[in-house]
């Protein structure tokens, strides 16, 4: 079996991501980044409603993660493979590279974690894929799984799996997933659910692969736009909750709203 170094941050999405690698003994060893607090703190200065908003945004986004990803510990790594933990100015030091190359797995893969030196990269014959929670290249950058909810297109909300290069989410693309959407999904349920196929897409390329499977990849075509930290405030979380209700995923079932399906890669379309 093709074994995979995984990097990841510390969040209940990122370590069910781990931890099904794990269960199908795909992992050569990991590297978690501990990320900030799940649940943070409002700005100071937010109005009454943008407050209410922010808190009830975070909330709803632990609830969901909890309820689609049972609590993980990370002793449970570290008593089966080569784990290390890393805070933000560790991600890319020497004592990390090393620990990874030293692993001299087949694939390396990230997800949710800070930008990668060109070190890395250089490791296992191209074999480097992302984990990006957002369709290239229409959504890159942050948030990406908030904004297609933002525009009214639900249907765009998915996971997109990628060469790591230096071009922030812009490697060329091994494949795409989408979640089934259904009655009663929110926004955040819809991206536990694009994690959660992505992942089973993940471990199934990992096994055609395993087979002899080449990792086909396709250069990324047309516009999109990189969205920047700064993209996203309090504020945007009216049209979510004060505007929709977060009813956006019923309102485009019913056909309320429409919007076109993305014509995305599929790694098993080709195989």
């Amino acid at each position: 079996m093709k074994k995979v170094v995984l990097l990841c941050g510390s969040h209940p999405r990122h370590l069910y991501v781990a931890n099904e690698l794990l269960n199908q003994n795909m992992l050569a060893g990991m590297v978690m980044e501990i990320r900030e607090s799940f649940e943070p703190i409002p700005p100071a200065g937010l109005s009454e409603q943008d407050k209410e908003n922010f808190i009830l945004h975070f909330n709803r986004r632990a609830e969901s993660e909890n309820r689609f990803f049972k609590k993980t510990d990370p002793a449970i790594f570290k008593e089966h493979i080569p784990f290390l933990e890393v805070n933000l100015e560790e991600l890319n030091s020497d004592k990390t590279y090393e620990f990874v190359k030293s692993l001299k797995a087949d694939l390396m893969i990230s997800y949710g974690i800070h930008k990668l030196d060109d070190k890395f990269l250089s490791l296992h014959q191209r074999n480097n894929f992302n984990i990006h929670g957002g369709l290239s290249p229409w959504f890159k950058g942050n948030t990406t799984l908030f904004w297609p909810f933002y525009m009214l297109r639900p249907n765009w909300a998915g996971i997109t799996i990628h060469r790591l290069t230096q071009k922030l989410d812009g490697g060329e693309i091994l494949h795409q997933s989408l979640p089934e959407l259904q009655f009663g999904d929110t926004m955040h349920d819809v991206a536990n659910k694009a994690v959660i196929q992505a992942t089973d897409d993940l471990m199934r390329i990992i096994q055609m692969h395993d087979n002899g499977k080449e990792l086909i990849c396709h250069e990324q075509t047309g516009n999109g736009k990189l969205f920047l930290s700064d993209d996203w405030s309090p504020q945007t979380l009216r049209v979510i909750y004060n505007l929709f209700n977060d009813r956006i995923v019923d309102m485009f079932l019913k056909g309320e709203i429409t919007s076109n399906p993305p014509k995305i890669v599929n790694f098993f379309s080709e195989n």
